[in-house]
Formats: C-alpha cells, structure tokens, sequence
C-alpha cells in the first residue's frame, strides 16, 4: 500500500487526448533530441517555475527529451565518468539513504560508489565541508536529490551554490535528481539551474532531470527532460543516436503539451499535501512526524524500521520501504536509514485514511 512511490492519483485528461491526436505517428522514427516545440516547452517550463532568464538556457544546445529519468540517471554512469581520475579509480558520490539508481550508475562506469552521510543535522544532506580533497579530485559525479528522496528536505541556495562552486574546481558533475520539484507544501523548492542563473555561473558542470512521473502521475509515459551543460548533452545525443531510444512521436508531443500546462500540477500538490494533513493527524498522537516541504514520501523515525515494516506486513498487509534498505552501512557498521521507514502517501485521501489508521492499530492497539 505505501511501500512504491508510483502516483495513484488519474493522470490529467490532457495526456489522453494528445496521444490518440497523434495516433498517426506511430510509425514514424522519432528524432534522438526530439522537437523544437517539445524543447521550446521544456524551456519555457524551466523559465517560469525557476524564474530563469529568457536567453539563459537554449533549446538547441541545452535541452535533452529521455525516457524518464531513472534511464539517464543511470547511463551517466558509463557516458560521463571514467574509470579513473587523476590516477586513481574515479568516484560517484551520493547521499545515505540513497535512489538506487545512482550506485547502478557506478558500478556500470567501473568507478567507487561513494555513500555519504545525509543525517537530520544537515537537513538529510550531505556534509560538504567534510569532504576531503583526495575525495574531490577523483570524484567525477555528484548526484543530488532536492526535493531528496527519501526524506523531502530541500537544498538552500547557499548550499547549492557551494556544490555548483566545488563542480568547477575539481571538475565533476553535478547530477541535480528534481524529479519532486513541483510536489511541495509551500515555497518551490531551488533548483540546480535556478542558482546557476542568479550567481551568474553558467551551466558547465550541472545536469538537471525532469520527469513527468511525479509531476503528471505519469510514470508509464517514460518522459522527461536533462538539461544543462552543453557538452554532455551533446555527448548524450551521440549516446541515443546510436543506442538509446528516443522519445516516440506521440509521446513526445503529449509530453510537449503536459509541460505546457501547470493546472494539473496544482491539483496534484493538493492531493498530497491532503494526505500529508492526514498523516499528521492521524500518526502525530503516537511518532514525531515532520511535515516534509517537498515530495510524497513521509519519512518516519519508528526505532527499527525493518521490524516495524515486517510487523505491519504480517499482521495488517501493510507495504512500506524500511529505512535501511536505502542506506548502505558507514565504516562503524551504522546505517542512517535504520530508524527509518518510508511511507509513500500517494493514494486517494480516503484510501490513505485507511491504510494510516491501520498502521496505528496494528502497532499501538
């Protein structure tokens, strides 16, 4: 029940109606960089939710349609890291707990996955001042999560422009995962591109992944966007030129008109932001739960996660994700996910109704 983040909530009616309008293109090989109206769309998106300059980013140079984006997540792994890195074997460096993906794209690049600790302390985000230059200089990617993934914090500005600044000086990526972005309680999360803009940075160095998954309760679409540093996204396109897989045309142009469109989106930030009041309501007598600003996902402080998801499986059939299953162990042998237990609160109201109270019945009556 809240164990896959997968939106339950009907996608927009828009989607529908532009995929049987363009019917007629199935047979048709899709262009590897897409349209122009689909990047004008996703320009034109990125300009208004990050207030970005109109000349800031282009269409041409900057813009990327992919199939989602767990797919590039992964496959920057092999096109953009090395095996090795001034001398030594070359690392990719994430946060703990983590999105699976980013360790994926590790180990198919041959480089050291690299766990760093996103504790409560820092606002579940990695500590950058502790990152130590020997680190640094054979990191070749650094993803990011914000709004992150499990926990829903988001990343100030201050913060991304020091991750943006370190880019610069050792020479690495930066991998911005903002796939929750527009599923927030109040104020929209900063974005990667946004502080590139307001510094005066540029964008060399930084990715930015959009999808429609969360944004459009979309995933089976398999769509979405990267955007940033011209290079790498030129070297992307030779990827999908010759081995990737390009948008199909009707996909491409339903995905053009859903990027266009942000009525929908309003609707589903007040669904879950329901749910979210729920949750508080309903669990707030029993564990400390923290509203998170961003995302679907509640991450909630139960002692042991693991115990307390087996117990709710077995006793109430309950799904949820322990903690620790996305947190690998430090050199201590301690886990930060362990305490943890990812609820994703993504189906209807009355349904998350149920399901909360359940878990409150099964562990306290």
């Amino acid at each position: 029940l809240f164990s896959l983040g997968e939106p339950q909530k009907p996608t927009p009616e828009i989607l529908s109606k532009t995929i049987a309008a363009n019917d007629h293109l199935w047979n048709r090989y899709p262009p590897p960089n897409g349209d122009k109206e689909f990047r004008d769309a996703a320009i034109a998106w990125l300009n208004r939710r990050y207030k970005l300059p109109s000349d800031f980013l282009s269409a041409d140079a900057n813009i990327m349609p992919v199939p989602g984006t767990r797919e590039p997540l992964y496959q920057i792994g092999f096109i953009c890291s090395p095996p090795e890195k001034n001398g030594q074997r070359a690392a990719i460096l994430m946060p703990n707990p983590f999105y699976h993906v980013y360790q994926g794209a590790a180990m198919v690049g041959g480089a050291e996955p690299v766990y760093l600790p996103a504790e409560p302390e820092n606002n579940f985000f990695p500590c950058l001042e502790e990152l130590s230059t020997d680190l640094l200089e054979r990191t070749s990617i650094f993803f990011l999560c914000s709004p992150s993934n499990p926990q829903g914090t988001v990343a100030d500005k201050l913060y991304l422009k020091k991750l943006i600044e370190l880019a610069r000086e050792y020479d690495f990526i930066v991998a911005f995962d903002e796939c929750y972005c527009e599923i927030y309680r109040e104020d929209p999360p900063f974005g990667g591109l946004q502080v590139c803009a307001e510094f005066g940075l540029g964008v060399s160095n930084v990715l930015s992944f959009n999808s429609l998954s969360k944004r459009s309760s979309a995933p089976g679409l398999r769509s979405g966007f990267i955007a940033g540093d011209p290079e790498i996204i030129k070297r992307y396109g030779q990827f999908v030129t010759f081995g990737g897989a390009p948008l199909p045309l009707p996909i491409l142009h339903t995905s053009t008109a859903l990027w266009s469109d942000d009525t929908h989106v309003a609707e589903n930030r007040a669904y879950y932001n329901k749910n979210f009041e729920l949750a508080a309501e309903i669990l707030g007598g029993h564990f400390d739960v923290k509203i998170p600003p961003a995302g679907f996902f509640l991450w909630l402080k139960v002692g042991d996660g693991k115990t307390v998801a087996k117990r709710l499986w077995e006793k109430a059939a309950i799904k949820t994700v322990p903690g620790e299953l996305m947190g690998r162990n430090d050199v201590n042998g301690n886990n930060p996910g362990k305490p943890y237990l990812r609820i994703a609160l993504v189906y209807d109201p009355s349904v998350t109704e149920i399901g909360l109270t359940r878990i409150i019945k099964t562990l306290f009556e």
